[in-house]
């Protein structure tokens, strides 16, 4: 096994939850919109929605969450519920395969009740058809029989609140987008919401923890709430273990520094893909496949795991002619990068780089983004 191969779902940077965090954040989650942190626009939003909703006496929109893992869509609905005093059923779409498994879930909802669907764009297509006709006139046909002598018979289905959670939005059909009344899009939180949410956390965790060590954690959090209580909770471990358990600055980065999370939030694998990069293919551009291989991984594992936070940091830039690094990938490392990278060579029949309008071929040259 190569030094830098892993499960993605250890990383301690994962924004996926496996079965400790699912346990801590129900214990973390808040429990009304006004004890949410950060989402400010949506939190306004749904407010409204919700408010008008309980005035009229009536189930609000349906409620379509959309963002990257771990920012809060299960928190949402869970508050969405219990604002409106309703019970709350959670699924998911992979566990819906059939027009059935979707039927036996809507025939058994109570009037108001609130209808959790995470991974929504994962449903089978004959449960999205069968939905659409549930959510616009809450009503469901039941097919009995097979063949020529088969019979719809007609369902009705007491008003419900559909809450849908995608990681993928662009996924979803425009027939079943159109359905949902309020759509809320969770952006990625800033450094002082972060913040807040590791000082809430270290409260209910009863961890004893500064405001400069707080920074510190939501600095290498991902701008993500689930990564932030994570690194809190190994940091208190590390506290714990070796000093008096209170969390500073500099204690805090010495626990990451043990788990391998960087100033910046890159873990291992990161930095792996962006030594590989440096060192042995001078900033690129280098192919997917190829990189892959230089740490040890899946090209899949590299693409969707590592490459999403490396774009977003602005230090990989993904062009159509391959993976190349930034001047702020080689600042992170501590690399000078080479003179071709630095200085645009002359070519016949052109400007620097003799590209086309005078763009490099080399590091900085066409596509890179």
């Amino acid at each position: 096994m190569s030094p830098y191969e892993s499960d993605p779902a250890d990383r301690l940077v994962t924004a996926s939850a496996d079965g400790e965090d699912q346990a801590v954040e129900a214990a973390l989650r808040p429990k009304l919109l006004e004890e949410f942190i950060g989402q400010e626009r949506v939190r306004e939003q749904l407010s409204l929605v919700l408010q008008a909703a309980r005035k009229r006496g009536a189930a609000p929109d349906h409620v379509l969450l959309s963002g990257p893992p771990g920012l809060g869509k299960t928190t949402l609905s869970m508050i969405i519920a219990a604002e409106l005093n309703a019970p709350i059923r959670i699924t998911s779409g992979p566990a819906i395969q059939h027009a059935g498994d979707l039927a036996a879930i809507l025939s058994s909802l109570t009037e108001g009740e609130v209808l959790f669907l995470d991974e929504i764009h994962r449903m089978s297509r004959p449960a999205e058809e069968m939905l659409y006709m549930a959510m616009e006139d809450f009503r469901v046909d039941v097919i009995v029989g097979k063949g020529p002598g088969a019979t719809a018979i007609p369902l009705e289905l007491p008003p419900f609140t559909l809450v849908g959670a995608t990681t993928r939005a662009g996924l979803l059909p425009p027939p079943l987008r159109d359905r949902f009344g309020f759509t809320g899009h969770m952006e990625f939180y800033a450094p002082a919401e972060l913040e807040r949410v590791v000082h809430r956390s270290a409260g209910l965790l009863d961890v004893e923890i500064d405001p400069a060590g707080a920074a510190e954690i939501a600095g290498r959090s991902r701008g993500t709430p689930r990564i932030a209580n994570r690194l809190l909770r190994r940091v208190r471990d590390f506290a714990q273990v070796r000093h008096d358990g209170l969390v500073t600055r500099e204690i805090a980065a010495r626990a990451l520094e043990v788990y391998e999370v960087d100033a910046r939030g890159l873990d291992r694998l990161d930095r792996a893909v962006l030594g590989a990069l440096l060192k042995l293919f001078g900033g690129g551009p280098v192919g997917l496949s190829t990189l892959a291989v230089a740490v040890g991984e899946e090209a899949e594992t590299v693409e969707e795991v590592a490459e999403p936070f490396l774009v977003r940091e602005g230090l990989l830039a993904r062009t159509p002619r391959g993976r190349i690094a930034t001047a702020a990938a080689w600042q992170h490392l501590g690399l000078t990068p080479p003179q071709s990278a630095r200085a645009p060579k002359a070519a016949p029949g052109g400007g620097p780089g003799g590209g086309p309008g005078g763009q490099q071929n080399g590091l900085w040259g066409e596509g890179q983004g």
